[in-house]
């Protein structure tokens, strides 16, 4: 079994790194940075670090003044408070000027567990994928987060990255070098396609594994920049398997599986199936209940797989 790491902490160090490499980075939280790990960047550079309360409107606010005086500024907290409490003040204050912040919210999707529908965020990336400008970026583990989290300082332009809160297995090894905008290939296959982002990439793997067992040879696309999304990889997968099958922690509507629809609806239309909270709001429970329940487990992949494969 692979071994689990934590993405939040992935984060929180990789902004260690690069404070000390660049004095231009500055980081701002809305009184979690505990949990979101900023506590990291905090006790090495206080001067640059900016608690601001829970008042996200107002870090919203801080950070794009932040951007315009050239600093490149990281903002932190629950992806159900950004984009979801500030909205308006992202699309405003970060989106139309075009600003050059980064929005790297943490407990995305339900897996947050017994925090409750409240604090479950499943709206965040059809939001955030709404506003012109904005890169989005779902990593599939730690290794991809460093990376991520580094190539975001490196690019101009407002950015988000939304991170899970439980530990996640390791997919890829210390060697992988993310870029942005491309998808990756992480099993081949020729009879179906699962395109998976975050902690349903490692799902996604577990699935292909099952199916196997039954003579079923399924492809695994990480897809980790839902914007720009690779359409070239999402073609090339529809084209030479036929099937495909989105994977993620987030309502059906919106997020990964329409923008792939989107992209093969123009070129190259295909049975698909869509593993993804439907049209309801979560319960409270344990992560691995609220995934099992609400229909984002491996078993789940595979029926999707096996449908679509059926119309063919």
């Amino acid at each position: 079994m692979a071994q689990e790491v934590s993405v939040r902490e992935a984060y929180g160090k990789t902004l260690v790194e690069l404070g000390k490499e660049n004095q231009d980075i500055v980081v701002l939280d809305a009184d979690l940075s505990r949990s979101t790990m900023t506590q990291f960047f905090a006790g090495e550079f206080p001067g640059r670090f900016f608690d601001c309360g829970i008042a996200e409107q107002n870090m919203v606010g801080i950070a794009a003044g932040l951007a315009a005086s050239g600093k490149i500024p990281f903002a932190s907290t629950f992806a159900v408070f950004a984009p979801g409490r500030c909205f308006d003040q992202i699309r405003m204050s970060i989106a139309q000027p075009g600003l050059n912040v980064k929005l790297v919210t943490t407990h995305g999707g339900i897996s947050v567990g017994e925090d409750g529908t409240s604090h479950q965020s499943i709206e965040d990336l059809s939001l955030i994928c709404s506003l012109p400008g904005f890169t989005v970026i779902v990593p599939a583990d730690a290794i991809e987060t460093a990376q991520a989290v580094k190539v975001a300082a490196a690019s101009y332009g407002p950015v988000y990255i939304r991170l899970c809160r439980p530990k996640i297995p390791l997919v890829y090894n210390q060697g992988y070098r993310f870029k942005l905008g491309r998808a990756v290939t992480m099993r081949q296959g020729k009879d179906a396609t699962v395109i998976a982002i975050g902690l349903m990439v490692s799902v996604a793997l577990e699935a292909a594994e099952d199916l196997k067992r039954e003579g079923i040879d399924c492809r695994v696309l990480n897809m980790p920049t839902l914007k720009p999304v690779d359409e070239a990889a999402i073609i090339k997968a529809a084209s030479e398997t036929g099937a495909i099958v989105t994977a993620e922690e987030h309502l059906e509507h919106g997020g990964l599986g329409s923008i792939v629809a989107q992209v093969l609806a123009k070129h190259q239309p295909v049975p698909m199936e869509f593993v993804a909270i439907k049209d309801t709001y979560a319960k409270s429970g344990k992560a691995a209940e609220l995934l099992q329940r609400y229909g984002l487990t491996a078993k789940d992949i595979e029926q999707g797989v096996r449908s679509a494969l059926n119309r063919k």
